[in-house]
C-alpha cells in the first residue's frame, strides 16, 4: 500500500471523546475507503475488548487500562494495539500503515504492542507492559 492511512472525523472524534470522558475507555478502529473509522466506542472490561476482537480481521485498539501499582495506587495508562490475527495476513501492510500514523497522532501513548492471538492481550500482560 503506497498511500498513507487517513485518520476519519469519525476517528478522530472517537480519540478525542476517548481522552476527554470517562464514559469511553475503549476504541476500536478498522480500515474503510482508506481511512480508519470507529467500529467500537464504549466502556469496555478486559474479557469485553478481548472479546470485540474479531478472529480473522484486523483491528487497531486505543484501550485506556486500569490498574493497581505495586504499592496499591490506582493508574491508568493509554495502550496502543495492533490486532493481527494469523488468519488476516493479506491485510497486514494496510493496517500497519495505520498503525504507524496513529503513533504519530497519539504520541503521548507509550504503550505499542502487536497482539496476534488471544492469549498475548491477557490483562496481566498488559499491566505488566504499561507497568
Amino acid at each position: 500500500m503506497n498511500a498513507p492511512i487517513g485518520l476519519s472525523e469519525g476517528c478522530l472524534a472517537a480519540l478525542h471523546g476517548l481522552r476527554e470522558t470517562r464514559e469511553v475507555n475503549t476504541v476500536i478502529l478498522r480500515y474503510a475507503a482508506g481511512v480508519l473509522v470507529p467500529e467500537v466506542e464504549g466502556n469496555l472490561t478486559h474479557d469485553e475488548l478481548v472479546q470485540a476482537m474479531p478472529a480473522d480481521e484486523p483491528r487497531l485498539v486505543v484501550h485506556q487500562l486500569s490498574f493497581a501499582s505495586p504499592e496499591g495506587t490506582r493508574r491508568n495508562e493509554q495502550l496502543l494495539i495492533f490486532w493481527m490475527p494469523p488468519d488476516a495476513g493479506k491485510q497486514e501492510e494496510t493496517y500497519a500503515a495505520g498503525y504507524t500514523a496513529l503513533k504519530e497522532h497519539l504520541s503521548d501513548v507509550h504503550v505499542h504492542l502487536t497482539a496476534r492471538r488471544t492469549d498475548q492481550l491477557e490483562y496481566g500482560r498488559l499491566v505488566a507492559l504499561a507497568g
